[in-house]
Order: structure tokens, then sequence, then C-alpha cells
């Protein structure tokens, strides 16, 4: 099973949560501010190598209507040369909301100062959970499809 580091990458701050196929649970993990390349992606690679991530995912800011615009555009660039460094498999999954539900999670806070904290650990995963519960889905149709192929093939018409 696949242990996944997200990541909600801003001009400021990079979000990172961790989660798994086996347990399908995101959770936040930290966040980074954001230094230079070279600084972020130490720190992103000690993250990968402390909980034992096999795949990057990183959500990528799209429009709207579904289109890329330059914030997304310079994620993909940011994310490839992150790939390259820590030569680990990468996909990009749509993180359109994903700040908007960090936000109401923080907000359900009791505690004012807990609402204070920055949301970007909290939005990558919230990107990690809707992929994770995509791909649960997506397994589930293949399983229901899988079984009736097995069942089509066992008892011919």
């Amino acid at each position: 099973m696949i242990t996944w580091l997200a990541l909600d990458i801003g001009d400021k701050r990079i979000g990172l949560a961790v989660g798994s196929e086996e347990t399908r649970l995101a959770r936040p993990l930290r966040v980074i501010h954001r230094r230079s390349k070279a600084e972020d992606f130490n720190a992103i690679a000690r993250a990968a190598v402390d909980v034992g991530a096999d795949a990057l995912l990183v959500g990528l800011p799209l429009n709207m209507d579904g289109s890329e615009g330059p914030q997304a555009k310079r994620v993909r660039k940011y994310a490839e040369r992150l790939r390259r460094r820590l030569d680990m498999p990468l996909r990009f999954y749509d993180e359109r909301l994903s700040s908007f539900v960090a936000d109401q999670i923080l907000a359900m806070k009791p505690r004012k100062k807990d609402r204070r904290v920055p949301n970007d650990a909290i939005a990558a995963a919230a990107i990690l959970q809707s992929f994770l519960d995509n791909r649960e889905q997506e397994d589930a149709s293949q399983r229901h499809v899988d079984l009736k192929d097995d069942n089509s093939a066992s008892h011919p018409v």
C-alpha cells in the first residue's frame, strides 16, 4: 500500500499532510515557511523520509472552470523539479476549495488562538483525503465491475 505525502504549495508556505491507501485517512503534518527552493526541497525530503512516503500528491490550483492559470503552471513547474530532486512518483490533484474546507475546520476550533494557525497543512490533508476517498470509490466501482465480469464468466447466459 502506498503512503502519500501531500503538498499544498503556496507562495509563502507549503502545507504537508500524510496518508496511506491502507488506512484511507489523511492527517495534517506540518507547514513549511518557504525560504529558498533548496531549503524547501530539503525540508520536504526530510518529511518524506520521516513518514516513509512512497509518492507525492500535489494540489493543483485550478480555476473554477477547471482550466490552469498562472499559479497552477508555477505549481506544476515547482513540483516537477521537486520530483526530480526526490526521485519519487508524483501525482497532481485538483485542490479547488481545499482552503475553504480548511478554513471551515479551523472555524470549528473552540479557542480563538487555535483558529489563527495557518491552514496550509489542513488544506493539504483535505486534498489528500479527497484523493483517497476518490480512489476508494474507483476501487469499489472496479470491484463491482470485476464481480459482474466474474459472475457472467462463471454463469454463461
